[in-house]
């Protein structure tokens, strides 16, 4: 027998509130599977679970609290208890048998392999989950990865874990700790700032119907958002510290810096049910109070993302280039928080958009003669967008101009989550979303049946093809010669419709949300003479370009394309 195998030494902690008929069953499936002792603290329950309790009195420490203190004190309770007795870890089981017991092995393994850690289930939920314990959850997980500036922690009420007995009653005798349902997180966020480390075993939950919870939506909620407030001004001091130790992490993972990665190569941030949270966060809590909590998360990102901090760097630093080259006047000190601050406020534009909650009154629509005439002749159009500011706000031509629809083509494989969550935000959006993985002839079919209808298609084209990223204009931008795709133009040739660009930018000179919507005409028909078709495609990219330029000029932060725009996948820039 190994040294660390002799040194752990566990015993299962269950605490027990009324659970008398699944706690027998529980206890059962334990000792089939486990020689390891048995701690029940009896969370001053009902006598009918006593009686349940007393028989398992032969088999089992027993201890019994003699006023109810709620999960965390029988939890706390029954951690010292078990250090008292010189066991080394506390596997803590629920009552209520909703863990599947199976996966124990993998707790136990792992606590075995990393005995100072703290080992959680991760919960993976079927339909039995109510959608309000779900979103409730999430919302905690986002205010957890702000809690730590960090993503690594996965989940913080599950009751489905290994704490290491010394680490604990450490923590314990540091810090003042809730003693109902916030302790499971306020204890994973305190012991994360405390240099632990937290490993999760994905674990199958079961609500049974009819099955017993102790969760009190009222006050339980209130204790768990006043704690969620202690531990946000309580992490500020400590934003140093966890920059530092993230830093430290990264480093001592050996990872080596990667080459510059195609746009469609990097993998979306961000869960469905992550994303549908933030939307709820914000429809409950509102702009600004978001936006305080979304503050520490930037500055993080804009700290230890470093392939975000150098593609904005980069950026910034041609912009600055040029303009310094042609005299013109750019916003002075930009910076990669401010950048990644734009993009997180563009993101609540999006859902804003989606869900109809920006007022005709806060968008001026640049080229409204031209969307009038468009809208009269019932023409359809295609028009060419970009990843600069927020092309969502196409959908509020749409609703200012009725009988309009918008479809826009999006390479979901990119950007699925946030797809699909837009649609859960209004699913009777009259924008409506085509999902490709590549421009083919079906989706050429399909695009011209629409224009024939009088819709309008929405292409962005600052993107090199998804599939085939050679497929590149070389034209110059910002003073440098950068890679544009062609796909938008052929495309746009293919159809013979007139084409116009749009760019949807939110004022940021004006202290209120507003928005500037500049509809502009491109050309009647893209025409690519065979003969001079390389020629005549470079020409209408650089027009394409020369436009993109200036509205970047006008609004350098909002343009979001975070990777290197100006080399292909494993190239240097061309200059």
């Amino acid at each position: 027998m190994s040294k660390e195998t002799r040194l752990f030494n566990p015993l299962f902690l269950i605490p027990c509130f009324n659970h008398g008929p699944t706690l027998e069953g529980v206890v059962e499936k334990l000792q089939q599977q486990y020689d390891y002792p048995i701690l029940i603290v009896d969370d001053a329950s009902d006598c009918n679970t006593k009686h349940y309790i007393s028989r398992l009195e032969s088999i089992c420490h027993i201890i019994t609290l003699a006023n109810n203190t709620g999960k965390g004190g029988a939890v706390i309770e029954g951690i010292e208890h078990a250090h008292r007795l010189g066991y080394s870890h506390a596997i803590q089981i629920d009552a209520d048998g909703q863990h599947d017991l199976n996966v124990l092995i993998n707790l136990v393994t792992q606590s075995k392999a990393h005995q100072n850690s703290l080992i959680s289930g991760c919960p993976v939920f079927d339909e039995s989950i109510s959608r309000r314990r779900f979103y409730g959850r999430y919302l905690t997980h986002f205010l957890v990865w702000i809690e730590t500036l960090s993503l690594s922690i996965k989940d913080t009420m599950c009751g489905f874990r290994v704490y290491p007995i010394p680490q604990m009653v450490a923590l314990f005798s540091q810090y003042k700790f809730g003693k109902r349902m916030e302790f499971d997180i306020e204890v994973m966020v305190r012991f994360y700032w405390n240099d632990g480390d937290i490993r999760f075993v994905d674990t199958k939950v079961i609500y049974p119907k009819n099955g017993l919870s102790h969760f009190d939506f009222l006050q339980d909620n209130i204790k768990i958002s006043q704690m969620h407030i202690k531990l946000i001004f309580a992490m500020l001091p400590r934003i140093p510290a966890l920059l530092s130790r993230n830093k430290r992490l990264k480093r001592q993972g050996g990872k080596k810096p990667q080459k510059h990665r195609h746009w469609s190569r990097m993998q979306e941030r961000g869960t469905y049910y992550g994303l549908k949270m933030l939307v709820l966060t914000y429809s409950v809590f509102g702009r600004s109070v978001f936006k305080f909590f979304l503050a520490p998360v930037v500055f993080y990102f804009a700290i230890s993302a470093t392939r975000i901090k150098q593609s904005s760097k980069g950026y910034f630093n041609k912009l600055r280039q040029y303009a310094l080259a042609t005299g013109i006047t750019i916003p002075a000190n930009l910076t990669v928080y401010q950048h990644i601050n734009s993009f997180s406020l563009t993101l609540l534009d999006k859902f804003a958009a989606w869900n109809g909650d920006i007022a005709q009154n806060r968008l001026i629509v640049h080229g409204r003669e031209d969307v009038q005439t468009i809208v009269k002749n019932k023409k359809g159009i295609i028009l060419i967008g970009s990843h600069l500011g927020n092309l969502e706000l196409c959908r509020a031509l749409s609703k200012r101009y009725l009988g309009v629809k918008v479809t826009a083509l999006m390479f979901t494989k990119h950007s699925s989550n946030f797809t699909r969550t837009l649609k859960a935000v209004n699913a009777n959006s009259e924008l409506n979303i085509i999902q490709v993985d590549k421009l083919g002839s079906d989706t050429a079919i399909l695009l011209h049946q629409k224009i024939e209808a009088g819709e309008w298609i929405v292409i962005v084209g600052d993107r090199t093809s998804a599939s085939v990223e050679t497929r590149a204009v070389w034209v110059d931008f910002l003073g440098q010669k950068a890679p544009f795709p062609q796909g938008p133009f052929l495309l746009a040739s293919i159809l013979k419709a007139p084409v116009y660009t749009l760019f949807a930018l939110r004022n940021e000179s004006r202290k209120e949300l507003f928005f500037d919507l500049y509809f502009e005409f491109f050309s009647d028909q893209i025409k690519l003479v065979r003969d001079k078709r390389e020629q005549e495609l470079e020409r209408v990219v650089q027009q394409y370009a020369n436009r993109l330029q200036a509205y970047a000029i006008q609004a350098p932060l909002q343009w979001y394309n975070f990777y290197d725009f100006w080399c292909l996948s494993g190239e240097r820039s061309k200059q």
